[in-house]
């Protein structure tokens, strides 16, 4: 099984439309949900944003404050099995709700996802600093996202 470089690993990984963040709840249970995402260096920004949520006081914010290590997947999946790949990090996340950090990543979701533009999140920011990465594909020669 070829592996990827870790160049290749962060733009496929950045190209991604959507992830799957993991987080540790106080049961020892891992949680999972969709974020979308945006990457800056060895870090990753997620936020709160303005879609329906079923509570303000999400667990995903209360688990990282808890437990701040986090764990990412973005991968593709193909009909066609050589198209797939995966790429997960892992590090430590906090939760910013207001200064210079919290205006850079919404800036950095914004620039990612046209739907962001007229409504940017003015919700908590989840600042993940990546300190692994770990990558694979079904064939080397495939090009990032595609």
């Amino acid at each position: 099984m070829p592996s990827i470089d870790s160049e290749d690993a962060r733009q496929r990984f950045a190209s991604a439309r959507v992830a799957t963040l993991g987080t540790t709840n106080p049961a020892g249970e891992v949680d999972l949900v969709p974020i979308t995402f945006a990457i800056d260096d060895d870090r990753l920004v997620s936020a709160v944003d303005h879609k329906p949520k079923t509570t303000v006081r999400l667990q995903r914010l209360d688990n990282i404050r808890a437990n701040p290590h986090v764990t990412v997947l973005a991968h593709r999946y193909d009909e066609e099995w050589d198209g797939l790949w995966w790429v997960r990090v892992r590090g430590d996340a906090r939760v910013v709700s207001t200064g210079r950090r919290h205006r850079q990543a919404v800036d950095s979701l914004v620039a990612k996802y046209p739907q962001l533009v007229g409504t940017p999140p003015t919700g908590s920011v989840i600042i993940v600093e990546i300190d692994e990465w770990l990558a694979w594909t079904a064939r080397r020669s495939e090009q990032a996202g595609g």
